[in-house]
């Protein structure tokens, strides 16, 4: 697995972050992308309900990138100018590995004796895996395509 060196983290003071990743997990990389791009900056504790009221189907995540052919959503009409886009979705499944990843830093910050209710986001990322290409065969000699996605997410959280 490569190694990604970012710059402007390298000058953090190791003792007041905490860091967590998820190698190889079975999500979209275009939705993984939209969700870490609104959890970029947030403070731990609200990330975590804002991903509880996602699975929910309670408030969708907007899409800014990767948004062509998807529906405008009710709950972002009136939020669109903090968000950026009236368009979104509810990413159910990445939602859960992104919240099980945000439980694992927080355990992984208390471990270190980061205070938890002071933790904040200042960086996630989702970085494409491995790509599974298969095909099944079919009557004709014709064949279907049957192709699965893995996607690796990084977190780190500081104490404010």
């Amino acid at each position: 697995m490569p190694i990604w060196k970012y710059p402007e983290l390298e000058d953090l003071d190791e003792s007041r972050i905490a860091k967590a990743v998820i190698r190889d997990a079975p999500i979209s990389l275009k939705e993984s992308y939209e969700v870490c791009k609104i959890l970029r900056g947030m403070m731990l504790s609200d990330a975590k309900i804002f991903l509880r009221r996602v699975i929910e189907l309670k408030e969708p995540i907007p899409y800014v990138r990767y948004k062509l052919s998807i529906a405008h959503k009710r709950g972002l009409a009136k939020r669109w100018k903090r968000w950026g886009s009236p368009i979104g979705r509810y990413p159910v499944k990445v939602a859960k590995y992104i919240l099980k990843l945000l439980d694992n830093v927080e355990n992984n910050a208390i471990v270190k004796g980061l205070n938890s209710d002071k933790l904040k986001i200042i960086h996630i990322a989702a970085h494409r895996g491995y790509y599974l290409k298969r095909w099944m065969p079919r009557a004709f000699g014709r064949t279907t395509p049957r192709f699965k996605t893995h996607t690796s997410i990084e977190v780190i959280v500081m104490e404010v």
